[in-house]
């Protein structure tokens, strides 16, 4: 089937919560100071919406201007109906599976102002989550398939990955280009304790677009130079201290593994690029990008844009991948592309919540053309090239690296 032929743009999977997210108004420096056994923590209205990627990253699709679909699983509950009744009006929901008895999951997200978040969080449906939950018929009308955050669903890293592999086989059978975003497990957990190097082989053949941010990756393909890392930095997060090199050296095994692009996360640090040869990049699917060659053998970095008030930063990452995807299925340059994907990520830091903050796709073009300042990425390593036509740093292979 054609790509012009299909009436969804995109078919969003993977996990899906209800967000409860109660509002802060504090000075305190740190959740040590905030929550103490005994004492009353006085808190102002709640903001409740859907989270996790199939909403996160669905909705904001949508907003984009996108034609979305959902597939995921929610409990035959009061949270489930509300999921359902919040996606209902974002896009098609016929994906989505009520599994009576068993109960939706929700995240309670504790985010004060200038403090790093934290979430309760029950797995709730997600763990029950595998590939017959997928509608193939649906699937056959979508151009891209998007997963996400396979590490919070128990099935999905079970007997090395096997079901997730089954999933992306699906999508790739259907003719759609595939496209998964990961989480960071805690490395005590099942999850942390599944063999993600193993995982990722078995699944990156069928992976056009892989999504992680740095730790993610980083950790999911060498834990125990990640775990040593993460110590001598005290816990504290490891964007600034990997090298260019380094982040260079992760995308190269993930590539190996076998998806044709990566992107690699890194917050206040930008948005990483690095893409397989162009022959190796024929056969993405029904979003293919329309010029593939200007695909093919880049590496770029794109600077986060600097923002003035964060609200939160629930959903950033999230909000980033959707800014990107939609440039990739509109057939932007990878320039052009990754500005749009720090933009959205840009807007999104500017709610409390994960979706709210997004504007239109016509917005993010107009803000992108008119230029924002841009955070230093803090890249001092040799081959590197700043291009001030298109404000991105370009690799030291990348075309447009004039060295």
């Amino acid at each position: 089937m054609e790509s012009e032929e299909r009436p969804f743009d995109v078919m969003v999977a993977g996990h899906l919560c209800l967000d409860i997210i109660p509002k802060f108004a504090t000075d305190a420096t740190s959740l040590n100071d905030l929550l103490r056994p005994g004492q009353l923590v006085e808190v102002g209205e709640a903001t409740i919406s859907t989270g996790g990627a199939v909403s996160n990253t669905g909705i904001i699709l949508k907003v984009l201007g996108n034609n979305v679909c959902f597939s995921a699983r929610v409990g035959e509950d009061a949270f489930g109906k509300m999921i359902l009744d919040i996606l209902s009006s974002r896009g098609n929901p016929e994906g989505i599976r009520v599994v009576p008895e068993q109960a939706s999951s929700y995240t309670v997200v504790l985010a004060p102002p200038k403090i790093d978040r934290m979430f309760l969080h029950n797995p709730g449906t997600n763990n029950s989550f595998g590939p017959e939950d997928l509608r193939p018929e649906l699937l056959t009308k979508c151009r891209l398939f998007h997963f996400g955050y396979p590490p919070l669903m128990r099935r999905m890293y079970e007997n090395e990955g096997e079901n997730l592999k089954r999933i992306f086989q699906t999508a790739k059978e259907c003719g759609a280009t595939t496209s998964c975003d990961m989480a960071l497990p805690d490395p005590n957990s099942p999850a942390g304790k599944a063999p993600w190097r193993k995982i990722l082989e078995n699944v990156l053949p069928f992976v056009d677009v892989f999504v992680p941010s740095i730790e993610e990756a980083f950790y999911m393909i060498e834990p125990t130079e990640f775990l040593r890392r993460k110590e001598e930095q005290k816990g504290g997060e490891l964007i600034d201290v990997l090298t260019p090199d380094e982040y260079s050296r992760i995308a190269d095994k993930l590539l190996s593994m076998g998806c044709k692009m990566t992107t690699l996360k890194a917050g206040h640090r930008g948005f990483y690029l690095k893409t397989s040869s162009l022959k190796h990049l024929e056969g993405m699917g029904a979003a293919s990008p329309k010029n593939l060659p200007i695909w093919g053998s880049r590496e770029l970095w794109q600077p986060a844009y600097r923002a003035e008030y964060i609200a939160s930063a629930t959903g950033s990452g999230d909000s980033a991948i959707a800014g990107f995807l939609t440039g990739l299925m509109k057939g932007l340059t990878p320039e052009m592309t990754l500005h749009c994907a720090a933009c959205v990520g840009w807007q999104n830091l500017q709610a409390l919540d994960a979706i709210s903050g997004v504007r239109s796709w016509e917005y993010t073009l107009e803000t992108v053309r008119k230029g924002l300042p841009l955070l230093d990425t803090h890249i001092h390593a040799p081959g590197w090239y700043y291009s001030q036509e298109h404000g991105i740093w370009a690799g030291p292979k990348d075309p447009l690296n004039k060295n």
